[in-house]
């Protein structure tokens, strides 16, 4: 399975939204009921997915799902 794969599977989980496909352009403005704090959730289960840790700057930084993406992918390697 994917990164993006694996992804779209939390992203489903922690907004309840069981048909929700994820893009790179994806934004929280994009999907009703991500919020900041549905936000915060995103990023922690995926750090217990990936068991990765992000730094407060990656997550500020992040525009889109892409981004997230590709974020997970070079953390992934990292360890």
């Amino acid at each position: 399975m994917t990164v993006k794969e694996k992804l779209q599977e939390i992203f489903r989980e922690v907004l309840e939204l069981d048909d929700l496909e994820i893009y790179d352009e994806m934004t929280a403005q994009d999907v009703e009921g991500w919020d900041s704090l549905a936000q915060m959730e995103l990023v922690i289960t995926a750090e217990k997915e990936f068991h990765i840790k992000f730094t407060t700057k990656e997550i500020s930084e992040l525009k889109n799902v892409g981004e997230f993406i590709d974020m997970i992918e070079k953390n992934v390697i990292k360890r």
